[in-house]
């Protein structure tokens, strides 16, 4: 091995110790605290680890670096049971970042620079995140846990037994059993990510968060909750249409992002027309933020947004509109498709969008229909949850959201027929 290669190694494993070390000096409150190890002793750990991986090489030993790494274990042991005895204190944290900076030291030797540094990196992050993670586990709640284990069982049990095959003639060659709960869980998996990061910030942060966390979960919610609230507070209407809008520009980054990772044909066209509508709806949210600003935080309650019923009952809406959505395109023609995606958008924007995905991906669709179907049904939705801040909010609520609506449907539509 050449020395400039050999250098690298070895300086990588130092720097990732030190990294590691930089972070338990910080969250022990700087070096005025005595602690276990801190950046000079981690980095030293981290070069120790690839000095003892380049023995065992050399020697052709491997025990050698097993040696190594009892050694540390012991040095490791003792420290926990010194600092339990003295301090009350039974946590290992610190003791297990010291055998991750030896082992990550020995992958550097090893030549698994990127991954040691991906690895070092990941560690840092997440002993970075005590508070917020401690924050999470406190938020948590029975049917949360229930709720993460059923989401476990339908992607990690039921989808792989699943047949990815389709059983009938057209039009009902569609209902692929497998694709459609891969469907399930990719939109279950969505929704669960908006709510565990609620989770972790915490559901009374400021309006706008709450509107745009609350968009990966619900934007219908966010629009029923604070509509209400507008009636009550209503020198909050413009805060809260605020966080409706946002809410709602939310939901058109979460369709260019499910049409994204499932049809990238697709999305090179779809793109403009969703994008255009929510780059407006995000202008106009800026303009709400400096007409009025507030620090008022948001108290929308979000129940957990995955169960195993709303998962069955979320596949066979799927499937309806699937089958739907292909038998109007089959005996109407692309028209027959424009105005059953209008129909279901009215109902849930994710079932049509990811139809109309599927239709495109087996080809039975061309990408500027497909891309239309998708704006319309995104225009509908946007339509229903319009219409219920305008029949539920207060009137200064309406005054506040109606220009924004209507410039996010009218660009929507408008561009939709110039692709």
């Amino acid at each position: 091995m050449d020395p400039i290669n050999l250098f690298l190694r070895f300086g990588t494993a130092l720097g990732i110790g030190f990294l590691i070390g930089l972070q338990r000096e910080y969250a022990h409150g700087g070096g005025g605290r005595e602690i276990v190890a801190g950046e000079r002793t981690f980095a030293l750990m981290g070069l120790s680890g690839a000095v003892g991986a380049m023995v065992a090489a050399e020697f052709d030993a491997p025990l050698i670096f097993f040696g190594v790494l009892v050694v540390y274990a012991a040095i490791v042991s003792i420290a926990y049971f010194v600092e339990s005895g003295e301090r009350g204190q039974v946590g290992l944290t610190t003791e297990i970042a010291i055998l991750i900076a030896v082992l990550l030291g020995a992958l550097c030797y090893w030549g698994y620079l990127t991954l040691a540094v991906a690895l070092g990196i990941a560690t840092t992050v997440l002993l970075s995140l005590k508070l917020e993670t401690d924050r999470f586990v406190r938020a948590l709640t029975r049917e949360d846990i229930f709720a993460a284990l059923q989401f476990a069982v339908i992607s990690a049990i039921v989808l792989p037994v699943l047949p990815n095959q389709s059983f009938f003639p057209p039009p009902f060659d569609v209902l692929n059993p497998f694709k459609i709960w891969l469907m399930v869980v990719f939109i279950s998996g969505i929704s669960f990510l908006g709510y565990v990061l609620i989770k972790v910030v915490g559901a009374q942060q400021g309006i706008g968060l709450t509107g745009l966390l609350g968009g990966l979960v619900s934007s219908t919610a966010v629009t029923l909750s604070f509509s209400e609230r507008s009636n009550r507070e209503v020198d909050l209407s413009k805060t809260f249409a605020l966080a409706i809008t946002i809410a709602w520009t939310t939901m058109f980054a979460r369709i260019l992002v499910t049409v994204g990772v499932l049809n990238s044909a697709l999305l090179s066209v779809v793109w403009i027309p969703i994008a255009a509508s929510g780059m407006v709806g995000l202008g106009y949210c800026v303009f709400l933020f400096l007409a009025q600003r507030s620090s008022e935080r948001g108290d929308v309650e979000f129940s957990n947004p995955f169960s195993l019923s709303m998962a069955i009952k979320f596949g066979l809406l799927y499937a309806v509109v699937l089958l739907v959505a292909r038998a109007a395109q089959f005996y109407f023609g692309d028209t027959g498709l424009l105005v059953s995606s209008v129909v279901s958008g009215l109902a849930d924007v994710d079932a049509i969008t990811l139809s109309v995905t599927e239709l495109t991906n087996n080809d039975s669709l061309n990408v500027i229909t497909g891309a239309r179907a998708i704006v319309f049904a995104a225009m509908s939705n946007t339509v229903v949850k319009g219409s219920i801040a305008m029949l539920g909010g207060s009137r200064q609520l309406r005054r506040a959201l109606l220009p924004g609506l209507l410039l996010m449907l009218a660009t929507g539509v408008g561009v939709a027929f110039l692709i």
